[in-house]
């Protein structure tokens, strides 16, 4: 057949699936493709599959039917977690035209030029990587650092996944932060499976390399993704001395009770995981803790759940991400005993859920009063909006009234925390006009 260039890409899953479609799009437009929407046809599919639960399998292939159904006749390349673990099942797809594993995840682009026989239209203008986020009402770009993981927690199917550690060289890496920083983007987030990983493959770590991004970049803002709760020292915490690395971190605790976390294969006990807060909170102002807990683990009792709540309630998390465990073939943990009955995972999970809402209930609040910078949400379309959306450098949510004047998205605003939203999820920010400012930022 012959094959327009339009192409959509669709992305499950983690903020690292984010980073790589990212890239792929912005090679496809490089290779004369134009990258639509899921709302335009499209001449060719591409789908970054995910395959950490049970449950992320299944609308993973949800996904791969319902592309099938909207574009008939386009060809579909298939890649990610489920791609790598399910050759066979993905293979067994009525359409799939191309699959690529996650170790050829950096290749996809000219994999399926290849295997589809198409040739590359060679582009006169620059790649508009900013535009097509906002195009999508996106701020952040996603920046791929690292992949792999040299651990092996029970409940974890991405070891297998996404193989051996392998770092992306601190050259690139940089070269990719100044063409955002080119194109107008003002916030950037550094992402990995294991990030803290960053360098051993490469006699670096974590440390150099954002040290290098905030001195020889120019990027407004500098967001970490999420980060296992170890090997962060002194070093680490000396780098939010510069304001342009944003004090949010969202540090995987998995549960509260010690002994769970050894049947788990954690590396970090409660104890330790309690310092470390302590520490960065203790060096960083204003820094928000966000986590992740599974719930209803095998083995988890009524004592171990009674640990998880009490200590996630005493380590003021501005938002908890709660996951009930179902199993996940080729773990270990789905061949452990004394699994937790559907009934009381959703007991529990609404129990933790309940804690997670009256703290970030508490985090929002006492941040009222406070003067910050958000970025705006939305495209940059200059279109007078009553309300404007963003986030705070330390990741919490503002509705901003725009009325009295003009906000763009992708603009950086400064606001007084005037109050909570309707919802109690958000804050209101009040735009502080420079004679405000003058007078002495209020609060």
């Amino acid at each position: 057949m012959s094959l327009g260039r339009r192409v959509h890409i669709t992305t499950l899953g983690c903020r690292l699936n984010e980073a790589e479609s990212e890239e792929w799009a912005e090679r496809f437009r490089d290779a004369g493709f134009r990258v639509v929407d899921a709302n335009a046809p499209a001449d060719l599919v591409v789908v970054n599959t995910c395959a950490v639960t049970q449950e992320a399998v299944r609308k993973s292939r949800g996904i791969l039917r319902r592309s099938q159904r909207a574009n008939p006749g386009a060809r579909l390349v298939v890649s990610g977690c489920l791609a790598t673990l399910g050759d066979g099942a993905i293979c067994a797809e009525q359409g799939v035209d191309v699959i690529v594993a996650n170790r050829d995840k950096d290749r996809l682009v000219a994999i399926a030029l290849a295997a589809l026989n198409l040739p590359v239209v060679s582009r006169t203008t620059a790649t508009d990587v900013a535009g097509a986020l906002f195009a999508r009402g996106r701020q952040r770009a996603f920046i791929k650092i690292q992949d792999g993981c040299r651990y092996s927690c029970t409940f974890c199917i991405t070891t297998l996944a996404r193989g051996a550690e392998h770092s992306r060289p601190p050259a690139e890496i940089i070269g990719a932060v100044d063409r955002l920083v080119e194109q107008g983007i003002r916030e950037a987030v550094l992402t990995g499976v294991h990030l803290g990983g960053y360098g051993s493959d490469l006699g670096s770590n974590l440390v150099d390399l954002v040290a290098r991004i905030l001195g020889e970049t120019g990027i407004p803002r500098l967001r970490l993704g999420s980060l296992e709760p170890w090997d962060l020292g002194d070093a680490f915490w000396r780098l939010f001395e510069d304001p342009r690395l944003l004090p949010h971190l969202h540090l995987p605790l998995q549960s509260g009770s010690d002994r769970v976390l050894r049947r788990m294969a954690r590396r970090c006990r409660t104890a330790e995981f309690a310092s470390l807060v302590e520490q960065g909170r203790a060096r960083v102002p204003d820094l928000n803790i966000t986590t992740d807990i599974i719930v209803g683990f095998p083995g988890e009792d009524t004592e171990d759940w009674g640990r998880t709540l009490a200590f996630a309630e005493s380590m003021r998390f501005g938002h908890i991400h709660a996951i009930a465990y179902s199993p996940r073939v080729g773990t270990r943990a789905a061949e452990m005993p004394s699994r937790i009955d559907s009934k009381t995972k959703r007991e529990r999970l609404g129990a933790l859920r309940d804690i997670g809402l009256r703290m970030r209930h508490a985090v929002l609040r006492e941040q009222i009063g406070k003067p910050v910078e958000i970025l705006c949400e939305g495209n940059p379309d200059g279109e007078r909006r009553e309300t404007r959306f963003g986030y705070t450098p330390n990741y919490l949510p503002v509705h901003v009234a725009a009325h009295e004047a003009a906000i763009d998205g992708n603009a950086l605003v400064k606001v007084e925390l005037t109050g909570l939203h309707d919802d109690g999820r958000a804050l209101i920010g009040r735009p502080i006009g420079p004679r405000d400012q003058d007078a002495g930022t209020p609060g």
